[in-house]
């Protein structure tokens, strides 16, 4: 959590350094605060469900209060004894920014420790723009919402600013922020994306691939078991969440769907590659074929199905917004033939076993990615790292 440890002096909670979450137990307590709602929780509910000593638990939540993250919520009535003492998370204590930089648009949101969008930004933007430029942008986007919602000037002088995720198209190094090769923008090849903003911005900031980011988000929203989320928009990517943990790969390069071959002499894709499923997919939605665009990314879904042997297939992205039925309809089908064909043509299955994975939209809608990317920084004060 080093990251995120950056001392600040002002008046108001200390959100920015977060000396009080520097502990893997803090972390449980939290959580736990922050499962429990407005209702609160008591301490010695803490103690039981963290396995914790009641002394300890004294200790963790003294220290939250003391810091603001944590206040009373009245008095529960116990078993025996005198009435407990119930303490609630206190969300405005903590805030991150989420950052989606597409290949032509910019969306900024401010998260509370609840996760709750209490403010956000829309814009243009060009990748394709330089490097220096795209960042002033950003670091003027995140500036400006900071400001307009926390009162402050700039994000350093922020005292609840816990830093910025930033999401955007892979392939990339998520742990030392600094981008491959993105596809139709060859510039941004080495840029060190991370070190870049947050010298501009002096807060922390975290870098992940669009899809990771919005899959985080969709497992921190609830969505259990193990789900791939693709998400098709100027672009064609997949995030994968394996067990409750979004999962990036050896190298990072996890998810680099749109890249998998479906036709061997197909047309030129912008990797190199020929008949990817993203060139496959894309050149379907510029014809107007909705139908064939979810055909063809059914036939992507239905390999990482028979390879992951995943739950879930939830789709998103702004092409699917705008036709969602089709394309849940589309990679339903798909996903039903296989999974028909593999128990036996004209069979129906052993009883209880579903008819090809469940396909839906994912929820979030267009701000999803955003949200996730600022799930980057709320996700490791409450213990959930991803």
């Amino acid at each position: 959590m080093d990251r995120v440890n950056r001392t600040k002096s002002g008046p108001g909670p200390v959100g920015a350094n977060l000396l009080a979450v520097r502990s893997h137990n803090t972390a449980l307590v939290l959580d736990l605060l922050r499962g429990a709602g407005a209702e609160g929780i008591s301490r010695l509910e803490l103690a039981e469900r963290t396995g914790l000593t009641p002394q300890a638990v004294s200790k963790i939540t003294a220290r939250l209060r003391e810091e603001g993250f944590a206040v009373e919520a009245g008095r529960r009535a116990s078993t025996g004894g005198k009435p407990r003492t119930v303490l609630r998370l206190v969300p405005e204590a903590g805030h991150a920014v989420g950052v989606h930089l597409d290949r032509d648009e910019l969306r900024t949101v401010l998260l509370d420790l609840n996760g709750t969008v209490v403010g956000e930004r829309y814009g243009t933007v060009g990748l394709g723009g330089g490097a220096e430029a795209v960042l002033d942008l950003v670091a003027a986007e995140v500036t400006a919402l900071v400001g307009t919602v926390l009162g402050r000037g700039a994000p350093a002088d922020a005292p609840t600013l816990l830093g910025v995720g930033v999401a955007l198209p892979g392939p990339l190094d998520h742990l030392r922020g600094v981008l491959h090769r993105v596809t139709g923008f060859p510039e941004w090849a080495g840029f060190p994306l991370r070190d870049a903003l947050a010298e501009r911005l002096g807060v922390p900031v975290v870098v992940d691939k669009d899809t990771n980011a919005a899959a985080l988000g969709l497992a921190a929203a609830g969505e259990g078991g193990s789900f791939a989320y693709l998400h098709l928009g100027t672009g064609l990517g997949a995030g994968l969440v394996i067990g409750g943990r979004v999962h990036r790969g050896a190298r990072t390069g996890a998810g680099e769907f749109g890249h998998q071959v479906l036709q061997l002499d197909g047309p030129v894709c912008p990797c190199g590659n020929r008949g990817c499923v993203e060139v496959l997919c894309l050149a379907a939605v510029g014809r107007g074929e909705t139908s064939e665009a979810a055909r063809v990314l059914g036939v992507g879904a239905g390999n990482l199905v028979g390879l992951l042997d995943i739950d879930l297939v939830l789709l998103g992205g702004r092409t699917v917004a705008g036709e969602p039925e089709a394309y849940v309809r589309g990679v339903t089908e798909v996903l039903a033939a296989r999974a028909r064909r593999a128990v036996g043509a004209g069979e129906a299955g052993p009883e209880g076993v579903p008819d090809g994975v469940p396909v839906r939209v994912a929820s979030g809608g267009e701000r999803g990615v955003a949200v996730g990317a600022g799930q980057l920084l709320l996700g490791p004060v409450f213990g959930r790292d991803g």
